[in-house]
């Protein structure tokens, strides 16, 4: 089924519904991959028309929340993009390491590998025990998946390049490599067929369903992850989440976004400084 099938009109008719029956805005996504994702919908729940999902929905023959799990895109990776850890590594721990107690947000945190990577990078400079982070997602079904923290090792084996990457660089000394065991983090099994994050990497964070259309702000943070999010959303929503972490963040608070994603074309944008390491945004006051 190709994205030409789901016209204007029915994913407007859908929209509504979502928002004025089940109080989930999917109004202000990009309209593009907003369609691209109903048509994976449509394919996968063997359906061939917009109207046909409705009326599931309405005959309570489809969950809200199921189809608002299956419509959010869920792409993450540990230490995805090896060189922005590298670069957390040489210029933002460092500035967080001077602080008495360290507050991170992952914002649409997906199944938890960047959290865990973020956790890691943590326990290796000694900062574990200072920091409380919280990660946060719409998605149920993913949260659940981040809070197992289980993931198939031979699906991921890549993971463990980005891992050694990452890892074997020293910010002190760039000429010498450090040697970290896997077993320090993870607990393989036998088979290698899957491995676990360690149970102590998950002590000061907290899991919790949150749409970041809804503007709640409950706490102050002096780091907010958001990277590969605001990309499915228009430039007004895409504003809007960012003032909200704006709200979110203390004084020289710092953002980080995907590769792909810029503020440089947002009004919210004369609000930041982009000096530190690309990508990554500091919140600027008066």
């Amino acid at each position: 089924m190709g994205s030409t099938m789901v016209t204007k009109e029915e994913i407007a008719r859908l929209i509504d519904e979502l928002k004025n029956n089940h109080q989930f805005d999917f109004s202000n996504y990009a309209e593009q991959s907003f369609s691209r994702r109903i048509d994976y919908v449509l394919t996968s729940y063997g359906l061939d028309s917009v109207d046909a999902l409705l009326d599931r929905l309405r005959r309570g023959r489809l969950v809200p929340e199921k189809l608002v799990n299956d419509i959010t895109v869920n792409t993450t990776e540990l230490f995805r993009d090896p060189e922005v850890w590298i670069n957390l590594k040489r210029n933002i721990l460092p500035i967080l390491k001077k602080k008495d107690a360290i507050g991170i947000w992952h914002a649409g945190c997906s199944s938890g590998e960047e959290v865990y990577s973020m956790l890691i990078l943590l326990a290796e400079a000694g900062m574990l025990d200072k920091t409380r982070m919280f990660a946060t997602d719409i998605n149920t079904e993913i949260l659940e998946k981040a809070r197992a923290a289980r993931y198939n090792y031979r699906l991921h084996n890549s993971y463990f390049d980005n891992f050694d990457k990452v890892m074997k660089f020293n910010p002190l000394n760039e000429l010498e490599e450090i040697k970290v065991d896997y077993a320090k983090y993870f607990d393989l099994n036998s088979g290698e067929s899957y491995f676990q994050v360690k149970q102590f990497l998950k002590n000061n964070l907290i899991l919790r369903q949150h749409n970041l259309l809804s503007n709640n702000i409950f706490y102050k943070f002096d780091l907010i992850f958001c990277r590969n999010v605001i990309i499915y959303f228009n430039t007004e929503l895409q504003n809007r989440v960012i003032q909200s972490f704006w709200d979110s963040m203390f004084t020289n608070g710092m953002l980080l976004l995907g590769s792909h994603e810029s503020l440089a074309y947002l009004p919210i944008a004369s609000k930041f400084e982009n000096k530190m390491m690309r990508g990554c945004y500091l919140r600027k006051d008066g």
